[in-house]
């Protein structure tokens, strides 16, 4: 033990002999960034302990002794060296967090499933790849984060987990989800973006809790008709796919308030968008579109429309109807003309018109360079009615 590592450890001992000091009144400790790479095994005379920090140490282990801790309710281990847990963990059977993020497991004991209290089990960015059968055992648990590991498939023993309220599983290498994903039907928030995901199976219909779904950064090609049952999302973020149309059941979303569909490979979308009558947002953004539907004014709740980096030639004048927005972004497509109906869009705040050649626009009144749309205070573009006024006043000169 090197001479830092000494005074951490002496600092830790003393720490834990205030605490016992306090009896029962002991109820928190924080060993918290002080370099520790042994946990003094005194650590089991405190019988009152309910929370425990040990984040931002060196630890690549526990002690036996952590086991002793049996009225412990809040375990937080992140940003450690952990490679394996104790099997002693299954004595804490009053734990209900446990935060085991930012260390080096490639495995999980058996034992894990003896925490039956546990509601919120936080294994992110670790070396995991699979899960013991064990933590199907985890009835009560309402929050998993397996963000950042090694999953090539999904789980099949969180399946298993039908309290589950919120799953992370994004940033691994998963290229399918199971059928157990329907099983999860207390699920309101899904996170698998950033896997390999080519397709969804037909289960995931059965998340009818389910409010937000995130599935950016994957290689879905088509979305299931079963899309069209999570009538409870209020959020679909699709970015970053290969996707090329949308299925007609989209429509029946209702609740849907953002709907992110930027960089896919979409020519079109389908008339029954118009259907998406709560939708606040709708960014789709770097595709091939050539036109949109007339039914889109019937969006009349749509305060954001991002379409910039698209092939449109025009637009349809029911464009007029949407009345709420605020945002309207067209930067980059191939628009000849603006319908007179784009005046009635009293409500907007931002028009970016910027890399429309034939509009006949200045820099100073199109709005600026794509890559400074989000440095407003940088540039200070024409205000949107003053843009259309400039526009239908010279049209034709």
């Amino acid at each position: 033990m090197t001479t830092e590592e000494q005074k951490a450890y002496n600092e830790a001992l003393r720490r834990i002999e205030e605490c016992r000091r306090k009896g029962r009144e002991g109820t928190q400790l924080d060993l918290c960034k002080l370099g520790l790479s042994d946990l003094p095994a005194e650590i089991s005379k405190l019988t009152a302990l309910r929370q425990l920090n040990l984040t931002y140490n060196k630890l690549s282990e526990l002690p036996p002794e952590i086991g002793q801790l049996t009225t412990l309710t809040e375990l937080s281990l992140h940003d450690n060296l952990l490679s394996t847990l104790p099997p002693d963990i299954s004595q804490l059977s009053a734990l209900k967090f446990l935060s085991i993020s930012y260390n080096q497991l490639s495995t999980i004991p058996p034992e894990i499933g003896q925490l039956a209290a546990l509601t919120t089990l936080d294994l992110a960015t670790n070396d995991l790849s699979t899960l013991p059968p064990e933590i199907g055992k985890l009835t009560s648990l309402k929050e998993l984060n397996l963000q950042e590991n090694r999953f090539s498939t999904f789980p099949a023993e969180i399946g298993q987990l039908t309290a589950l309220i919120k799953l992370e599983l994004f940033s691994n290498e998963m290229s399918t989800l199971t059928p157990e994903i329907g099983q999860l039907s207390a699920l309101i928030t899904l996170e698998l973006f950033s896997n390999e995901l080519s397709t969804l199976p037909p289960e995931i219909s059965q998340l009818s809790a389910l409010r937000q779904l995130s599935l950016c950064g994957n290689n879905l090609i088509t979305l299931p008709p079963e899309i069209g049952k999570l009538t409870a999302l209020t959020k679909l973020d699709l970015d970053d796919n290969k996707l090329s149309a949308l299925p007609p059941e989209i429509g029946q979303l209702r609740k849907l308030r953002d709907l992110y569909l930027s960089r896919n490979q979409l020519t079109t979308l389908p008339p029954e968008v118009s259907q998406l009558t709560s939708l606040t947002g709708l960014m789709i953004s770097s595709n091939q579109l050539s036109d949109l539907p007339s039914e889109i004014g019937q969006l009349t709740a749509l305060t954001e429309l991002f379409l910039r980096n698209n092939h449109l030639s025009t637009l349809p004048r029911e464009i007029g109807q949407l009345t709420a927005l605020t945002e309207l972004h067209l930067q980059n497509n191939h628009l000849n003309a603006l319908p007179p109906e784009v005046s009635q869009l009293t409500a907007l705040k931002v028009l970016f018109l910027h890399g429309n050649p034939l509009l006949a626009l200045p820099p100073n009144v199109s709005g600026p360079k794509e890559t400074e749309c989000t440095h407003f205070g940088e540039f200070d573009p024409a205000k949107p009615a003053e843009i259309l006024d400039y526009y239908f006043k010279n049209r034709g000169n």
